[in-house]
């Protein structure tokens, strides 16, 4: 076997293994539960699952899908999990770095060497890292109609970090630093996005100490009081203005950030700040995070204010700004865009096969996201022949 079929071999076989740990995460998180101890076992039984029996997706074959110790069912999600997410990293990492269906324009001749000499490895961990956590945020999604936060902040952290490491890392045959392969923004947004954050660190100070109300603050409580109640416990308007007040110092933010670097001589130092390598890999990562979340929350504001019940949940706000913080501002707007394509998809599923099922949001959002990533250059060029830029 050759070395890169050796390659691939291993990628395939730790896509499976981070599979496992997948379901690991899809089913602690949501119980609150460490994802690290104690080792796994059978939710049944209460039996430790033995090295042996925890093999991705040859165990639950050959066990036929049964507890080893009760012979309680094991779930098929858990092999299918398992082998969506070793399809996920191969195919990825052939899709990148093999044939090149989108150019990285990364130095070397073959792919182990773009991959491992040329950084391309960074620019995969990236994208992995949210391939994975958006596959787990979606699995618990659909069947518990949430998005644990944590897995939201994990993609965005790591996202920040990649972008602020991608000029020293990531080398290119193109006169661009990183070939368009992380997020980037003018200095004009670089300075907006910085206020606007800035702002929204006021609004978490008001909100720590009490100045301002979060909205739906006593809503856990309250449906533990009435776990039978379908009508709607909160004024859903009024509970949205406070979203409104919450977000008010973020919007003046960037304002502010826009009307300073009116000022010719602030604008010339800010230029030279802003193209230093770690902080406009840090002013993509920011911006990208902020458009992503604006772009659901505006949508969650209106649909709330129009139709009086609660549009859309914070938990997309953060899965789309960490996808932001990854892919950039532009691109994740236009993935929020994508998003409703799938929803149509669904709908002609649910028509065809006479079923009715309503499903969260957040895998169509997952989707849109990954779609952009994988046909970035084929969309980039569609737009430019649109636009007639090319």
């Amino acid at each position: 076997m050759t070395p890169e079929g050796i390659w691939l071999l291993f990628v395939f076989a730790f896509g499976a293994c981070v599979g496992s740990f997948l379901n690991v995460v899809i089913y602690r998180l949501p119980l609150d539960k460490s994802i690290v101890s104690p080792p796994s076992s059978c939710p049944s039984c209460g039996m430790q699952i033995a090295f042996y029996d925890n093999i991705p997706v040859i165990s639950w074959i050959l066990l036929r899908g049964h507890c080893r110790g009760c012979r309680a069912p094991i779930s098929i999600r858990y092999p299918i999990i398992e082998l969506l997410t070793a399809v996920l990293f191969t195919g990825i990492y052939l899709w990148f770095f093999v044939w090149e269906y989108r150019a990285t324009e990364l130095k070397g001749d073959g792919p182990i060497e773009r991959f491992f000499f040329s950084g391309g490895w960074l620019f995969y961990v990236n994208v992995m890292v949210l391939t994975a956590a958006f596959l787990a945020a979606s699995a618990i999604d659909l069947e518990l109609w949430l998005i644990p936060l944590s897995l939201c902040w994990f993609v965005t952290a790591v996202g920040f970090v990649c972008s602020a490491a991608a000029p020293w890392i990531i080398q290119t045959d193109s006169t661009e630093t990183d070939a368009g392969l992380f997020p980037s923004v003018t200095p004009v947004w670089a300075g907006i996005s910085l206020g606007a954050a800035a702002g929204l660190a006021v609004s978490l100070i008001c909100l720590r100490k009490g100045w301002i109300q979060a909205s739906y603050a006593e809503q856990s409580e309250r449906e533990e009081k009435n776990p039978d109640k379908k009508e709607p416990v909160f004024n859903d308007r009024r509970e949205i203005l406070k979203e409104i007040v919450f977000l008010a110092p973020a919007a003046a933010g960037g304002i502010a950030g826009w009307g300073i670097l009116r000022f010719p001589l602030l604008m010339e130092g800010w230029e030279r700040v802003s193209q230093l390598p770690v902080v406009s890999g840090l002013m993509g990562a920011l911006a990208g995070y902020l458009a992503g979340a604006a772009i659901v929350w505006a949508t969650r504001i209106v649909g709330t204010l129009i139709f009086g019940r609660e549009a859309m949940g914070l938990g997309d706000v953060h899965l789309m700004g960490a996808a932001g913080a990854v892919i950039g501002p532009g691109w994740v707007i236009l993935a929020f865009f994508v998003a409703p394509f799938f929803g149509l998809l669904w709908a002609l599923y649910q028509w065809l096969s006479r079923k009715s099922r309503q499903i969260p949001y957040g895998p169509f959002l997952s989707s849109a996201v990954l779609l952009v990533i994988l046909f970035h250059d084929w969309i980039l060029v569609y737009l430019n022949q649109f636009y007639g830029l090319e």
